[in-house]
């Protein structure tokens, strides 16, 4: 009724509307006169009232008016003639999943939805995922994002063709174009909307009302606690309030901090900034805005998504609302209504900006056309929007600048916008303008004291340089041509700016006093890194703009004035050559690392040679090629001095500046760059004079013309490192060919060889060699295309990550002068390559490669090192080595001498092996072999002899002999002989001095002698062994022998007898070996034996609670006060929580451990972040070997010995049948209950003698019948041992009841028992878990911790109050003994059986305490008790079993065992009990489902009575797994059951039968039966981590569709999805914060609370790492269980590489849960990371 009358209203006021003459009026007058009535009242409604009233005022009339009908029925219609649209256009937000196709995007920025990309083809591609920084949009459906697969199946091209049929009725279009035209020129002008304007005519209202609104917006100076302050102090709200605003001030942009007059708002203003101004600078931003204006705003926000909604309808309504925006002003000066928003961006709040952002992306970015004229009216406005967003203070991702990558990475768009608006010079000329504060009076960049917070904005723009650039042209215009020439102009012209900006001149004397700055010119040239690189890959797509960018970069080159020569040049003469050149020291005139030109047009050469553009370039001998190399040769000078450490006073500033220009990050256009240079300049000068201006400009010309002399120690080791430097320059420019275009190689090859040599360091894993490699402007380096062929994978294992080694093969193309590497790699993997050449016992010598050919216009380099400069400098260096003056060469330097020699041998050798040696000019070995004058030893190849012989240079003798091997095979080669190796030796030998002979002489007289000391050894030994061989007789029938046959055959006897008694209890018991346990303590290394009176050993141990094994996760029980009935005292079913105390398994003194604990508690509150790690309040510490986290120490306490008497045994057990034992218990606990009630009455003396009358007569048994069977004094055990099991019961107390700590507790015994019950069930489900057997499959540590932990528990009684004990077992007896049972006592369904085992076998002895006297039962009396309560147990366990069982296994066909039999007959019995029909199942499946059920506990039972008793098991159970059959058998066995365990209930029949009707006769077993109570079904559900999947996208999946429960917002959310249940959480957001022990929590620390009892383990999804935690204050993180394609995990999606999961780490993780190691993880991994402020892991 209600929608009838709204639609018809609305019909209504749109009729008026449409038949008023003044459509635009009527529609302004309305929303004049409803607007204030809906929005910012004095009484602010409830969001859904205002909701409701905006859509029935406003919203609706306004549909009704562009459908003309009622909107349901327009929009019916509309709906059948429209389709989807093709484009996605899904607008992300923050920290939402984005994915990229490396092989289908065009580039990096074209990116899919998770939806889309889960239904594309790019899924089996090789794809990257990372979390979007939000604004941007689905690039799905857009054809020019793609080389294939542009849609996913949601929007085919099909759906485009519909889409552009449907086109709009002429009146309906005509409709939305007259109503957009109004709405959005309304919403333009309150969205810029300044504080001074005034509302216009038409908006006016009739009353003027004096409501003002005081709005607060939102910066980035002012942190949350200055504006909650702020508030405070200003508005008068308290502090909750004060939070509430400054969130949404922060999420919004904006926001109303008061109401009231004009007077009272203008007060509250200046009370904001005045009070802002003094925490900050700067006030906050306040302006007072009339309520009406507030409004409107507010309607004008709501009418943005009304937009959005309405074109998303129709093309036809998206077309109409472009043309609206997009049309020009009438007014010429004025923008259009889109550009006005643009404009006022960074003055806009941040929602309203959000609102803009997603009209236009919704709009304008999905019709090609309108795109067009979008992205011309951004270009238009792009200099002042640049502009305005430098001087903002919002992230980019909130700016309008952000929408570039939408636009100009269309490639066509890109293209069109250089043709129509010269795009590229709009982009520089902005740089440039920005940045020309920081312009010298040389017209060259100066950064000193640079914003770097605005420079960092600056460098934003460059993005969009690279974004035009990033696909270049295929086919050109002449339009395209001139205006990317231009703009390439304009480019030079930024570049001469830099040319030479910054330089440096050398500090002699003092250290610079201040650092210049210089991270802003490297941060500069690491953004234009890619920009040079595709500036020079457009000029080489066409010869006409290659040749004439060549041009244009000389020119602008020659024009560069940097660094001129101050001196006329001057001739240099050395071996009769001549060079003219102007001299210049680079150690003593100002030089600059910074030459982009001069790199630039080397990258533009080396094309022009590659494409043949260089044979069209018109006068090439104008280009003088020395000139263009002076500077760059600089620069490698530069590098090498301060190698050199010749400017160590200029700072750290240069030494880095020298790092980056080497570094990947820079090299490819620096470094990289002036290599080419000097090779381009080499190729065309005479390579004398180019070697000679090489020395000249090293500053070695001097010293290796002979005419430098000096003494100085310094001056000769910086003389011997520019030698080293220049000699690695001459091997770079000689061998460095792997450059297309200098020689003929591919990319491919390129990055082969790099690959290759960084595998020579190491073998490293796949992210390690990305980051090793240059990347191109898509972030690709071409590993994955080469790296097979050059590499193998080696598989990770549970931890690390894979890693690549290099192929043996490719070892060949090593070169150890490699000129990427560092001086630490070179060393790393000279060394690496060494210890390989030695282990396959090759020579060590490192030879260089064999380079590829160069290209012809460098083929002229070679003869570089076949020059007589060349010569003439390898002869200095070998001359002052072989007179070994030390001062006056290095090892390094000889070293790179032999390479080069190498270098120029095998250049010789591959030219004399492919062309005739006539024609062969290349000669170096003949000038090698010259004499020099008349001095015969100066030749080269004799000087190289001598080196070989060297002491000195033993490192390097295989090189040389390699060396001298090679002249010979190249002399033969020119003599066209065949060349021997032994003639190259012999050759040598003559010239050897005399000092060389003795030597040897020498050496092989120490040969010889230590071959014959090890002749005569091998003799000596050879004759020991046949004395013995002979007199073996004698060595046999040694004394020794004699002495040990005896106790073999003792031990052959026993170990029978021990076979046959592997029983824990009754009658048969086995013995207890006795062991003596002597240990060490880890403090004091003192050893000593574990005695029960000497002082007291301890183990470190942790105690902690538990649910791994819980059966009702997230479900934790309140502990009730008096502990009767409930928990600790009967452990559920469910075992909900339970205590587990592990340890380290390391020992020490009580005392040690004592002086330790308060060493740690002293030191630790001295160290900043130690209380992260250990709770000192809570007794925690770090174990001092292994640093395990531990809160306790376990004493520990040896197995009593004992001696067992059979006969005696086998008396007793004739008459101590079950009911008797019953009848004796039963009296036993009654006369206790008296003694307690009524302490007066004493029983005389006689008593006892009638208890012993008692024993053999049938009378009732009394008070002290129990006594008889056997007593024997309690344990006593030292001081020492007493005070450490009450250390330890306090703490397991305290922990397992989070209670204060309370030593007379009485439930300080349960809570012993139960952590002994609980670990060894834990261990039993690690043990099921693995299928590992239950006995010898655990380590030392565990065992240890296991048998002190049940000795501490079994001495517990010892510590406590014998009444509390007695009471307990009276309680806990009542279970299974109805005679005793109480009120309150639960039913045998309401019971852990194990846990109640432990108790009563642990507390039975405090019924033999006599007043006076401490007693104990003896060995037969406790083998007795042990075997009675355990068959009562299991019966009661079996009936459990069967009474919750619904699943019994089918039926075999074989005849009906004896075992069937009876379990058939007691099922019967059961079900006639509880009153249910007899099913028809056979007893074979009653058995079998019965022996499934009760097998875990027998396991418990077994490891209990193993740790307790120390009976030896029998060996089925060390070898037999879970599974092996067996196994069952085995148990019965040492548990002393019958093999047909259902032979119990008829061997006690008598006793059993009434209980068994009791049992079942149970309340609560009838409600469970009838399942009005949840039962525990045996064997328990055995708990894992929950299972993930193997594909990591389908957990982002999941996590995209993640709604955060308490919030609607679409903020960006952490979904943490909980490994133990499967739960997925908000984590880290104010949304789901909630209150945990008065304190504020976040969602996975409340989580962790209920599931796992303050332990978690959860997989933050997003980020993709495991995050531990163990309390409200501890967590860490760990690596998450997936793993790329390479063995490496990616936190954070740092890579993005597709992710799989890993089942090993998984598994580990699973085991780090069962094994409750989470704790010590942490405490590990806080005590590695030293943080000085704690993380806030409650918050998570």
């Amino acid at each position: 009724m209600a929608d009838r009358e709204k639609s018809s209203e609305g019909l209504q006021l749109s009729q008026e509307w449409l038949e008023a003459a003044d459509c635009r009026a009527e529609l302004l007058q309305h929303l004049k006169d409803q607007v204030p009535q809906i929005f910012c009242l004095r009484k602010e409604l409830s969001p859904q009232e205002e909701e409701e009233l905006m859509q029935r005022r406003l919203l609706h009339p306004l549909e009704c008016f562009l459908f003309g009908e009622d909107p349901q029925e327009g929009l019916e219609k509309l709906n059948q003639g429209s389709a989807s649209s093709q484009l996605c256009g899904r607008v992300f937000k923050e920290g939402e999943t984005v994915y990229s196709c490396r092989d289908c995007a065009i580039d990096p920025t074209c990116v899919l939805c998770m939806d889309c990309f889960q239904d594309s083809v790019h899924k089996s591609h090789r794809y990257k995922m990372h979390a979007s920084s939000g604004g941007g949009f689905c690039d799905c459906g857009d054809v020019e994002a793609w080389k294939i697969g542009p849609c996913c199946s949601k929007h085919d091209p099909g759906a485009a063709a519909a889409m552009d049929e449907a086109v709009l009725e002429p009146e309906l279009y005509e409709r939305a174009e007259k109503l957009f035209r109004v709405l959005l020129r309304y919403v333009t002008d309150f969205l810029v909307w300044e504080e001074n304007f005034e509302l216009s005519a038409e908006l006016q209202p009739r009353i003027k009302d004096n409501a003002y609104f005081c709005v607060l917006y939102n910066d980035e100076h002012h942190s949350y606690d200055h504006v909650i302050y702020t508030l405070q102090r200003s508005v008068n709200c308290d502090q909750a309030e004060a939070q509430t605003h400054t969130t949404l001030i922060d999420k919004e942009g904006r926001r109303a901090v008061k109401r009231g007059t004009l007077r009272s708002c203008q007060q509250a203003k200046d009370l904001i900034r005045s009070n802002s101004e003094h925490i900050s600078l700067q006030p906050l931003r306040v302006e007072i805005l009339p309520a009406t204006v507030m409004a409107h705003q507010t309607f004008a926000l709501r009418l943005g998504s009304w937009f959005q909604k309405i074109i998303g309808y129709s093309v036809g309504f998206r077309q109409a609302f472009c043309q609206v925006a997009l049309e020009p002003n009438a007014d010429r000066d004025r923008p259009c209504l889109i550009s006005r928003l643009m404009l006022h961006d960074a003055r806009m709040y941040k929602g309203a900006r959000k609102i803009v952002h997603e009209l236009i992306f919704g709009s304008m970015l999905m019709d090609s056309e309108f795109k067009r004229l979008f992205a011309i009216e951004f270009t238009k406005h792009y200099k002042q929007l640049q502009k305005d967003f430098i001087s903002d203070d919002h992230e980019r991702s909130i700016s309008i600048t952000a929408l570039s990558v939408q636009i100009f990475t269309v490639p066509t768009l890109a293209r069109q916008l250089i043709e129509e608006c010269n795009v590229i010079k709009v982009i520089v000329d902005t740089v440039l303008e920005l940045l020309r504060e920081h312009l010298d009076e040389s017209n060259r960049f100066f950064f000193l004291g640079y914003n770097s917070d605005k420079f960092s904005r600056i460098q934003v723009i460059f993005h969009d340089l690279r974004y035009i650039l990033i696909s270049k042209p295929s086919v050109w215009t002449e339009e395209l041509r001139g205006q990317f020439l231009e703009g390439f102009k304009i480019f030079l012209g930024f570049l001469k700016c830099m040319q030479g900006m910054e330089e440096v001149k050398r500090q002699l004397g003092q250290h610079i006093a201040v650092e210049p700055e210089w991270e802003a010119g490297f941060t500069l040239q690491i953004q234009l890194r890619h920009i040079l690189a595709m500036f020079q890959d457009w000029c080489s797509s066409d010869d006409e703009i290659m040749l004439q960018a060549f041009k244009e970069c000389h020119t602008a080159l020659i024009e560069c004035n940097n660094q001129p020569f101050h001196r006329e040049a001057t001739d240099f003469y050395m071996c009769k050559h001549i060079l003219r050149a102007r001299p210049y020291k680079v150690s003593q005139e100002p030089v600059s690392i910074h030459l982009p030109i001069s790199r630039l047009l080397a990258g533009l050469y080396v094309l022009m040679w590659k494409t043949g553009a260089i044979e069209r370039l018109d006068n090439p001998e104008r280009y003088d090629f020395v000139q263009l190399a002076e500077h760059p040769l600089r620069c490698v000078v530069l590098a090498a001095q301060v190698t050199a450490e010749m400017w160590r006073r200029n700072g750290l500033s240069l030494v880095s500046q020298v790092y980056y220009y080497q570094d990947v990050k820079c090299r490819d256009e620096m470094y990289d760059k002036d290599i080419i240079m000097l090779q381009i300049a080499a190729s065309k000068m005479d390579p004398n004079h180019f070697l000679l201006l090489i020395l000249l400009r090293f500053e070695l010309f001097e010293y290796f013309n002979g005419n430098c002399v000096s003494k100085d120690q310094d001056e000769l080791t910086q003389w011997n490192r520019l030698t080293e430097e220049m000699l690695f320059l001459l091997i770079a420019i000689f061998g460095e060919r792997y450059i297309p275009g200098i020689s003929q190689v591919t990319k491919e090859d390129v990055t082969m060889r790099e690959v290759v040599h960084l595998l020579c360091i190491e073998p490293m894993a796949h992210s390690t060699l990305v980051k090793s490699l240059p990347e191109n402007e898509n972030h690709e380096t071409g590993l994955e295309a080469v790296i097979a062929k050059v590499a193998t994978f080696r598989k990770p294992g549970v931890s690390g990550h894979g890693l690549y080694e290099v192929k043996k093969e490719r070892l060949m193309d090593f070169n150890p002068f490699f000129y990427h590497y560092s001086r630490s790699q070179r060393s790393k993997a000279e060394e690496s390559q060494k210890k390989r050449r030695a282990q396959e016992s090759n020579d060590k010598a490192l030879r260089p490669p064999v380079p590829p050919a160069f290209s012809p216009s460098f083929s002229r380099i070679v003869h570089l090192l076949c020059c007589d400069v060349f010569i003439h400098i390898l002869r200095r260096i070998l001359q002052r080595a072989a007179e070994d003056r030390s001062t006056h060469w290095t090892e390094a330097m000889i070293q790179r001498a032999l390479h080069l020699i190498g270098q120029a041998l095998m250049e010789e050798k591959t030219q004399l092996e492919s062309s005739s040696v006539e024609d062969v000019t290349f000669n170096f070995s003949l000038k090698a072999r010259a004499a020099v004058g008349s001095e015969q030893d100066k030749s080269l190849f004799l000087l190289l002899s001598k080196i070989k012989a060297l002491p000195s240079l033993e490192a390097q003798k295989d090189l040389a002999k390699w060396l001298l091997q090679m002249f010979e095979i190249v002399k033969c080669l020119r003599e066209k002989s065949s060349p021997t190796v032994s003639v190259s030796m012999d050759t040598t030998k003559p010239e050897e001095s005399t000092q060389d002979k003795e030597k040897a002489e020498r050496k092989r007289k120490a040969e010889a002698a230590k071959l014959h000391r090890q002749k005569i050894m091998a003799q000596m030994s050879a004759m020991q062994k046949n004395f013995i061989e002979s007199n073996k007789m004698l060595y046999d029938n040694m004394p020794e022998t004699g002495m040990q046959e005896e106790p073999v055959t003792s031990s052959e006897s026993s170990a029978m007898e021990q076979r046959e008694l592997c029983i824990a209890f009754g009658p048969l018991r086995g013995p207890t070996p006795a062991e003596r346990e002597v240990l060490t303590c880890i403090l004091c290394q003192e050893e000593q034996e574990v005695l029960p009176l000497a002082p007291a050993m301890v183990l470190t141990a942790c105690v902690q609670r538990s649910t791994v094994l819980t059966q009702c996760r997230g479900r934790i029980p309140a502990n009730k006060a008096d502990g009767t009935g409930t928990y600790p005292l009967f452990m559920p079913p469910d075992l909900a929580v339970g205590t587990h105390t592990g340890s380290c398994g390391h020992v020490m003194h009580a005392t040690c451990w004592q002086k330790y604990f308060e060493a740690v508690q002293n030191t630790t509150r001295n160290r900043l972040h130690a209380e992260l790690i250990v709770d000192l309040e809570n007794g925690e510490y770090l174990c001092p070997l292994c640093k395990s986290l531990c809160n306790t120490v376990v004493p520990l306490i040896p197995l009593e010995p004992l001696t067992f008497n059979y006969e005696n045994a086998e008396i007793i057990g004739q008459h101590l049948t079950l009911p008797r034992w019953i009848q004796v218990l039963a009296a036993r606990i009654k006369g206790l209950k008296s003694i307690m009630q009524d302490n007066d009455v004493q029983t005389d003396g006689g008593s006892g003698s009638s208890g012993t009358t008692g024993l053999f007569g049938d009378g009732q048994p009394d008070f002290r019948s129990i006594l008889a069977y056997g007593v024997q004094e309690s344990r006593k055990f030292s001081d020492g041992i007493a005070e450490m099991l009450v250390v330890c019961a306090t703490t397991v107390h305290r922990v397992g009841l989070k209670t204060a700590p309370n030593e007379l507790c009485p439930r300080v015994p349960l809570m012993a028992w139960n952590t002994c019950a609980f670990t060894i069930q834990a261990i039993e489900n690690i043990l099921q878990e693995e299928d590992k057997p239950l006995f010898g499959s655990l380590q030392n540590r565990q065992i240890a911790g296991l048998k002190a932990i049940v000795q501490f528990a079994a001495s517990q009684r010892l510590k406590s109050s014998q009444g509390v004990i007695q009471k307990h077992f009276a309680d806990m007896m009542g279970v299974l003994l109805p005679v005793l049972s109480r009120k309150n006592t639960p039913s045998v369904l309401d019971v852990d059986f194990f846990h109640l085992l432990v108790g009563l076998v642990l507390s039975m002895p405090s019924l033999y305490q006599e007043e006076g006297i401490d007693l104990q039962p003896s060995a037969v009396s406790s083998a007795f008790n042990n075997m009675y309560i355990f068959h009562l147990v299991t019966m009661a366990h079996i009936l459990q079993v069967l009474l919750t069982a619904t699943d019994f296994p089918a039926a075999g066909d074989g005849e009906e065992t004896e075992e069937a039999r009876s379990a058939s007959e007691l099922y019967t019995t059961v079900l006639q009990h509880t009153g249910r029909l007899v099913p028809d199942l056979s007893g074979g499946s009653v058995a079998q489902r019965v022996k499934a059920g009760i097998e875990p506990f027998l396991r418990c039972a077994a490891l209990f009575f193993n740790c307790l008793t120390g009976v030896h098991p029998p060996e089925e159970l060390f070898s037999a797994s879970v599974t092996s059959p067996g196994q069952m058998e085995a148990l019965c066995s040492y548990l002393a059951l019958p093999f047909n365990i259902f032979q119990l209930f008829q061997d006690h029949r008598d006793a059993v039968s009434p209980m068994l009707q009791r049992w079942c006769g149970s309340p609560s077993i009838t409600k469970a039966l009838q399942g009005k109570i949840q039962t525990i079904r045996y064997p328990r559900r055995r708990n894992r981590l929950i299972e993930l999947p193997e594909d990591y996208s389908a957990l982002l999946n999941k996590a995209s569709h993640f709604q955060c429960p308490k919030s609607t917002v679409d903020e960006r959310k952490h979904p943490t999805l909980c490994l133990v249940c499967g739960a997925m959480l908000c984590s880290q957001s104010s949304c789901c914060l909630s209150q945990l022990d008065g304190e504020d929590v976040g969602a996975c620390t409340a989580h962790a609370a209920t599931c796992g009892a303050g332990v978690g383990m959860f997989l933050r999804i997003r980020e993709c790492e495991i995050v531990l935690m163990a309390s409200k204050t501890r967590g860490s993180t760990y690596p998450a269980p997936y793993l790329d394609d390479y063995g490496e995990t990616d936190p954070h999606l740092g890579r993005g590489n597709p992710l799989h999961l890993c089942p090993e780490r998984y598994r580990k993780l699973n085991q780090l849960w069962q094994q409750h190691c989470i704790l010590e993880e942490i405490a590990r991994s806080l005590e590695v990371v030293n943080v000085m402020f704690a993380f806030e892991w409650q918050l998570v």
